[in-house]
């Protein structure tokens, strides 16, 4: 729906400001890599081999495994994080900074809330030593206090039968949304053991709160330098594959849940959807061969945070692609950390957008300026023009001709008054992306009644205002349409407002601005051109 709006939204500026010019109304007539090795060995390492796509995960008998199984509570500055014994996996997930509405007080934003043991998040199976998603493991402590800038470990351990010990170490680190999470395995008995570790990633099919955040949500991969979100119905039955990605997980319009190969880890990552309402992604490393008395281990980087970019690049493994700034990504960033920049001096959003927009007037006056200039011109040829079809209008290559020809002869460019408008469509749609998607808006006041710039406006004042401004900028445009066409262009305002109505008020914001300056820029110019005829 939002990239319908947007092509709507550009389809209809290119029209207002380029059809005057290109399309003269006459008077009379109607016109995949390979993983590396991702293990080290205290005796010898095992190359990679390769992996098929993992099956579906049983469910685990949940009366029999829930009087059984432990919960462990980790606390940090950022997250409260609870971890089960049932295989070592996590339940529940809480971020402590963010909220699921405007208000202070509102509920704090939960990443992972799985109920169910068939279905915890980050269990473990690996078929080859009989280690399955059900299986219990022995903690290292019953809590956990991470302090800012403190680095502890919590270790779940498992031994199998023939005597295989896995180790399952999570790294916490105080002030810091990253979490590193490692298999150690030792083979203490008498035969060669053999296993390739999957990791189990779940998350909701259907979102189980209605926030807005989940305007957008679903599985995404980062493989072969290409991010990759699939849509839920498309994940039925086998689903779809990955090859060697260096991440993948789940993430929503502002948050985002993901595993992170470390030396190539991650042979593939497999993703599905089950008939009990719950997207699975298995994340498969390399073959680990053990020699009886042999050591190895493999390792990853798990993230459960904010689609904030500095946080995010500061991760690793290209993480800030999980931002999809769209095909102009290359501006939507700079225009993105502006936005950060300016609020560090104002501490306010609503006037970063503001400063931003004033920045970009100047920047491209220029342009506007020759735009304005070129349409003013063309509006006083019209006269000519008219004489020049009634006097043509049996013969249109003599018709053009003749056009061409008064164009050249008063040194006017047809196509001048719109594309400065074209030019600046890429900056138009990277702050589109910059401002839609951007967290740093998410529940942030402005003034008066705009207390979230991610959300609409309550009252639908500003989208309103704006319309009024787009008439009046309209009207003060030079135009070389017929009255008829020119009540036509007089709903695209009309049009406008209804499209804005329900956009992010941030976003909002920023178009009534550049409409207030367009007027003021207008009537300069305006006067400008007529003091320079006066003379």
């Amino acid at each position: 729906m939002e990239k319908r709006a947007l092509i709507a939204v550009v389809l209809s500026i290119l029209f207002f400001y380029g059809y005057t010019a290109l399309f003269p109304a006459p008077k009379k007539e109607a016109p995949a890599p390979t993983p590396q090795q991702a293990v080290t060995s205290a005796h010898t390492a095992a190359a990679p081999a390769p992996i098929p796509a993992a099956p579906p995960l049983a469910p685990a008998p949940v009366a029999a495994v829930s009087a059984q199984q432990k919960e462990i509570a980790v606390e940090t500055p950022d997250y409260t994080a609870v971890f089960s014994t049932q295989g070592g996996s996590l339940t529940r997930l809480v971020l402590k900074k963010y909220r699921e509405t405007a208000d202070p007080h509102g509920k704090p934003v939960t990443l992972v809330d799985e109920r169910d043991p068939s279905f915890y998040t980050l269990s473990t199976r690996a078929a080859g030593i009989g280690l399955d998603p059900s299986a219990l493991f022995v903690p290292s402590a019953e809590t956990l206090t991470v302090a800012a800038g403190e680095k502890k470990d919590l270790s779940f351990t498992w031994i199998s039968p023939a005597g295989v010990t896995v180790r399952k170490v999570y790294t916490f680190q105080g002030g810091n949304y990253g979490i590193d999470m490692a298999y150690q395995v030792a083979n203490s008995g008498m035969a060669r053991a053999g296993a390739a570790f999957q990791t189990l990633m779940t998350y909701p099919s259907v979102p189980r709160a209605k926030e807005t955040r989940f305007e957008t949500f679903g599985p995404a991969t980062f493989a072969q330098d290409k991010l990759t979100e699939e849509k839920i119905k498309d994940l039925a039955g086998q689903g779809k594959s990955y090859s060697a990605p260096l991440w993948s997980g789940f993430a929503d319009k502002y948050f985002l849940s993901a595993v992170m190969a470390q030396g190539g880890s991650i042979t593939s990552a497999s993703v599905r959807s089950t008939p009990r309402g719950i997207l699975e992604n298995v994340i498969t490393a390399p073959d680990l061969s053990l020699n009886p008395g042999e050591t190895k281990a493999v390792a990853y980087r798990l993230y459960f945070g904010p689609k904030d970019l500095d946080i995010l690049k500061s991760q690793g493994n290209s993480l800030e692609r999980a931002i999809d700034l769209g095909w102009f990504a290359m501006l939507a960033k700079p225009l993105l950390q502006s936005l950060k920049f300016f609020y560090q001096y104002v501490h306010n959003y609503g006037i970063s957008i503001i400063i931003i927009t004033v920045i970009l007037k100047i920047l491209f006056y220029p342009l506007t300026h020759s735009s304005y200039k070129s349409m003013k011109e063309m509006q006083k040829l019209q006269p000519k023009m008219a004489e020049l079809r009634e006097k043509f209008k049996n013969d249109r290559d003599a018709m053009n001709k003749a056009i061409m020809e008064l164009y050249q002869t008063h040194k006017v460019n047809p196509v001048g008054g719109c594309l400065p408008m074209i030019v600046q469509i890429p900056v138009f749609f990277a702050l589109y992306k910059a401002l839609m998607f951007s967290i740093e808006l998410r529940h942030a006041p402005f003034m008066l009644w705009i207390q979230d710039l991610a959300g609409k406006d309550p009252y639908y004042v500003t989208p309103i205002i704006m319309g009024i401004t787009m008439v009046i900028q309209q009207k003060m445009t030079p135009s070389q349409m017929d009255p008829m066409q020119q009540k036509m262009m007089m709903a695209l305002p009309v049009v406008f407002t209804f499209m804005f109505l329900n956009f992010p008020s941030g976003l909002v914001l920023y178009w009534l601005v550049n409409n207030v300056l367009t007027i003021i820029q207008q009537s300069y110019i305006n006067k400008s051109i007529a003091a320079a005829e006066a003379k």
